[in-house]
């Protein structure tokens, strides 16, 4: 998680914590909470919104081979800089390496619980993740729920920061609408390792599974869930502000869930799908959660050309 979003997760008014101790349990510098952050800059948030379009195309790529790709496009960039883009957009490559997701310090890790399971039914296994969203002269944060057997997305809420309520609120209108899985897997991220975010999971009797280090295909189907809505919505429309941003990815769900045939599902939509909640009628197997390396090809595919001129433009 990147600074800023650690910092949004500071109370300052917390009974319990002081803002020294909180600084010290969220690896944040002191001196960071009384001076505000400079805005980005236009020539920031250009460099953001293409270092998002490869992150999407590629999510295996890192710092190094984004400056590299960037500086043959013309950006006089350098690593540091796509580093420090990178942090405050909130995303990494996605590979073996020895971290993939920033921890918190004093956050609980759960066991990875997927390994080798066959999820037969809606409602067996949910799973939640947090992407970048840009929009006119800023960005927002964008997290999903979805049940993992039939890909439908259960609940999704906007913020302009990474702090954990937006996920938990998101949780809870997922569980209230929905009831509960038996399992609910996330990566190691500090808004899911949160007590806030946990203790509402453990609260309503469900099982906590998070990805382990260096197994970038544990949340595979989220990803492929970004990838979709960013090609087919976010990069054609360009959206303005919060509120086109809010209206239009609305939609584009409303019509994931309810209209969008998937492949994956012999053509059926989602929604329909957990409807029936019966996922092996639709071929006769179930989801398995072994990896393969045929879904890790699969994943990847790059924007064409006028794609990514329309969404720099925007």
């Amino acid at each position: 998680m990147s600074a800023p979003g650690r910092r949004a997760m500071l109370a300052r008014d917390h009974a319990g914590l002081s803002i020294r101790r909180q600084c010290v349990l969220l690896s944040v510098a002191r001196s960071s909470i009384y001076r505000l952050p400079r805005a980005a800059n236009d020539n920031d948030l250009t460099l953001m919104r293409r270092l998002d379009e490869l992150f999407t195309a590629w999510p295996f790529l890192g710092s190094r081979r984004m400056g590299v790709m960037l500086r043959a496009e013309g950006h006089p960039v350098n690593r540091k800089r796509v580093q420090r883009l990178m942090r405050q957009m909130g995303i990494a490559a996605l590979g073996p390496k020895p971290r993939t997701t920033v921890r918190a310090p004093g956050h609980k890790i759960f066991p990875y619980l997927l390994r080798d399971l066959a999820i037969e039914r809606p409602n067996h296994v949910w799973a939640s993740d947090i992407t970048y969203i840009p929009i006119g002269r800023g960005f927002l944060y964008l997290v999903a729920v979805i049940d993992w057997a039939s890909r439908a997305v259960l609940a999704w809420r906007l913020s302009n920061t990474m702090d954990v309520s937006f996920c938990v609120s998101a949780l809870e209108e997922a569980l209230a609408r929905f009831g509960k899985p038996e399992i609910f897997n996330t990566d190691q991220g500090s808004q899911f390792t949160s007590a806030a975010f946990t203790g509402t999971l453990a609260a309503a009797g469900v099982r906590i599974s998070m990805d382990g280090r260096g197994r970038w295909m544990d949340n595979v189907f989220i990803e492929r869930l970004w990838r979709s809505l960013k090609y087919e919505d976010v990069y054609l429309k360009g959206y303005a502000d919060g509120r086109d941003a809010k209206a239009g990815i609305a939609a584009w769900i409303a019509f994931y869930n309810l209209q969008r045939p998937h492949q994956a599902l012999r053509n059926r939509m989602p929604m329909a799908v957990w409807r029936d909640g019966i996922i092996g009628a639709i071929d006769g197997t179930a989801v398995d959660m072994t990896l393969r390396l045929d879904n890790a090809r699969a994943l990847p595919t790059y924007p064409q050309p006028q794609q990514q001129q329309k969404a720099l433009v925007a």
